[in-house]
């Protein structure tokens, strides 16, 4: 908004508003500007959840035992902090005259809006039971798949409907028709593999920073064509200006951080995680580096397959492989203590945040 209101203007003569004209500064603008929002916001945000969550998040019955007489009373739906911080620091920054951004914020926020139907349920039930898996699954569905289609219509046609390779200079894959279902799948995955990884303190949210921070240079670089020649790179116009949701997302999530680190004081819920998910899913289509993301937010991916081969051994054979699924769970069981679980899983985020950012370069 202030981009677009100050920085034409100021386009003839110098001073200050000039640097408005630089993504870097307006980045960085957003991130802070997200940051103290959720500072401001985080204690009064929280009281007034204790308020109406006066049991607070239900906790599962089936999962580990301390959950139950630590955790319980804890209020959630902490995401909407997240979600509130990051759309007022886009718009505040962000080129609203760039499709890219509606595309990725839009679909933010209709995951965000899924998430907080399935946690008010699960809270106006008393159970840890909220919106139906179809109707879930449906929803998420039907608007990454809305966010294929326009991110397809805004990419250059010689990449519409194309998948890049991390090591591959020049080779994509056209996906023609099926592309939209291919970004429905990524986006989709990514929501709720963000989902599962949120069941400790803080799990969910360093490793979201971490792939913000490797996705907002990303987009920067992508979006500029002088880098993207350079680094052999497939130059998206428009995505630049994803670096400055990415560098709210950042902020909003440093933000959240300082209330939800261990002990939290409110979970982000569905509605934090599945935006989250969501948001890091878009901008990777968007910028064409959707297999990238499998590799920086491999933690995500992991702890999704923990579930999926628990599922299917447990129905195939009856016995179980982890001792309890998500993975974190897993370690839970063997006598980790949660902090430890928590800063070994941001180690892990780190490693392989800076892998994803080896691959700019390997080609």
């Amino acid at each position: 908004m202030l981009f677009n209101l100050l920085a034409a203007p100021s386009s003839s003569h110098g001073g200050l508003l000039n640097l408005l004209h630089y993504m870097t500064f307006r980045a960085g603008c957003a991130c802070l500007t997200a940051l103290v929002i959720s500072l401001l916001l985080g204690k009064p945000f929280i009281a007034q959840l204790k308020r109406i969550q006066r049991q607070g998040q239900p906790i599962r019955t089936l999962g580990p035992e301390r959950h139950i007489l630590e955790k319980a009373g804890t209020p959630t739906m902490g995401g909407g902090l997240i979600l509130f911080s990051l759309t007022c620091s886009t718009l505040l920054w962000a080129d609203l005259f760039d499709g890219f951004v509606w595309a990725v914020l839009l679909t933010t926020l209709g995951f965000g809006a899924i998430g907080f139907a399935d946690d008010y349920l699960k809270l106006a039930k008393g159970n840890s039971k909220g919106v139906s898996k179809k109707i879930r699954l449906g929803g998420e569905f039907l608007i990454s798949c809305l966010a294929g289609i326009a991110m397809e219509a805004l990419t250059p046609p010689d990449l519409r409907n194309a998948v890049a390779f991390p090591f591959a200079k020049t080779f994509v894959l056209h996906l023609g028709y099926i592309f939209p279902l291919f970004a429905m799948v990524t986006i989709t995955g990514f929501g709720n593999a963000v989902n599962l990884t949120d069941g400790l303190d803080g799990l969910a949210t360093v490793p979201s920073i971490i792939a913000a921070l490797v996705f907002a240079l990303i987009a920067y670089l992508v979006g500029n064509h002088v880098f993207a020649d350079y680094l052999q790179l497939h130059h998206v116009p428009g995505t630049g200006e994803l670096s400055i949701f990415c560098a709210a997302l950042i902020g909003a999530g440093l933000g959240f951080l300082w209330f939800n680190a261990p002990p939290a004081e409110v979970f982000m819920g569905d509605t934090g995680s599945l935006a989250l998910g969501g948001a890091l899913g878009a901008v990777a289509v968007a910028v064409k580096h959707e297999l990238v993301l499998c590799l920086v937010g491999g933690l995500f991916v992991v702890e999704t397959i923990s579930v999926i081969i628990q599922v299917f051994w447990f129905r195939r054979t009856g016995k179980r492989i982890f001792l309890m699924a998500p993975l974190h769970h897993h370690f839970e069981k063997k006598g980790w203590q949660e902090p430890k679980i928590v800063v070994r899983f941001w180690i892990i985020a780190i490693i392989l945040g800076l892998c994803g950012l080896a691959t700019l370069k390997l080609r």
